[in-house]
């Protein structure tokens, strides 16, 4: 047995976020990957039937569609499938139904329990083999390479305390969760993560966290959405980089594709423009690219589209489908 100095280098990123409908997980998950991944392409994991790739013209990224049952080695063959095709950043949108999704750790606790007779003395022993496959998946989700970006839901939870001899509701206190929001998960995975947070719908993107060590506090800060800049210098963090400055307030600056070249002075418009440049063109069955051409955009995203580009964009969309 031999020691050696400890470094930093090389470190397997573990990233939760959690969060209700609407708070903005699966596009901070995108834009937190694409700042990880730099120009490389990554891979989404996606259990909600297609959702991500309403992103598909926003982030670059393949998708697997895993289906039920979503059982822990179902998750774990998707995992390392993405790890063995040399992915650098994994997303896994969304983790929960590992836990209570149909053919999740309950539902196997359940037949378990059903198979043992249903009696109160199986319940602790109906446990075991649901928990062995949650372990047996966790397992390979540290000896992945790749970094990992899992995606929870988020359930509002409540509680009866007394207080001063009476009995009060009030938010869930949980050591996984925030203000009773709570992640569904099973309980002891957020304590594996590298740095994890809650998302709520009032404030799209804007990290809570659940867990963010002292040297992860610059990466993000609490006062404004989490962009592609926190998830490249989380990556270079990650690599045994030297401890960056905390980003700035500035607008989003999305990675740009190689045959991007417009003005790099130009400020982008915001992913929420963006979004809807997208909705517009399939509402209206208008190819983006026929849109970026028209107004003349040096670039072959819409999220890279300059600032001064969107009203003229809005324009041509609404001549184009008055024609």
């Amino acid at each position: 047995m031999k020691f050696r100095q400890a470094t930093r280098e090389n470190v397997s990123l573990l990233v939760g976020l959690a969060g209700a409908s609407g708070s903005g997980k699966t596009y901070t998950a995108m834009r937190l990957a694409s700042g990880i991944a730099g120009e490389k392409r990554f891979a989404v994991i996606d259990t909600e039937n297609g959702r991500a790739s309403h992103y598909a013209d926003l982030f670059a990224f393949d998708v697997l569609e895993l289906r039920e049952p979503f059982t822990p080695e179902a998750y774990a063959e998707a995992i390392k499938a993405a790890d063995d095709a040399g992915y650098p950043v994994i997303v896994v949108d969304s983790a929960s139904h590992e836990y209570a999704g149909a053919g999740g750790i309950l539902d196997m606790q359940e037949s378990e329990f059903e198979r043992m007779g249903g009696r109160d003395t199986a319940k602790m022993a109906s446990w075991v083999k649901p928990k062995m496959a949650h372990k047996r998946m966790m397992q390979r989700l540290l000896q992945t390479k790749a970094h990992l970006i899992l995606c929870f839901r988020a359930e509002a939870k409540i509680e009866m305390v007394k207080k001063d001899g009476k009995l009060v509701v009030q938010p869930k206190q949980s050591l996984i969760g925030l203000d009773g929001w709570v992640p569904v998960t099973e309980k002891t995975v957020p304590f594996e993560l590298t740095v994890s947070f809650l998302l709520t719908p009032d404030h799209p993107g804007i990290p809570h966290p659940i867990k963010l060590q002292e040297q992860h506090k610059a990466l993000f800060p609490l006062d404004q959405p989490i962009t592609e800049k926190s998830g490249q210098m989380l990556a270079a963090w990650a690599s045994g980089a030297p401890k960056a400055a905390a980003p700035v307030a500035e607008p989003p600056l999305p990675v740009r594709s190689a045959s991007a070249a417009p003005d790099a002075a130009a400020p982008y418009i915001t992913p929420d423009q963006a979004i809807h440049l997208d909705d517009l063109c399939k509402e209206r069955n208008i190819k983006r690219a026929a849109l970026l051409n028209a107004i003349g955009a040096q670039v072959n995203r819409l999220s890279l589209l300059p600032a001064e580009q969107y009203a003229p964009a809005l324009a041509w969309i609404e001549r184009a489908s008055a024609a």
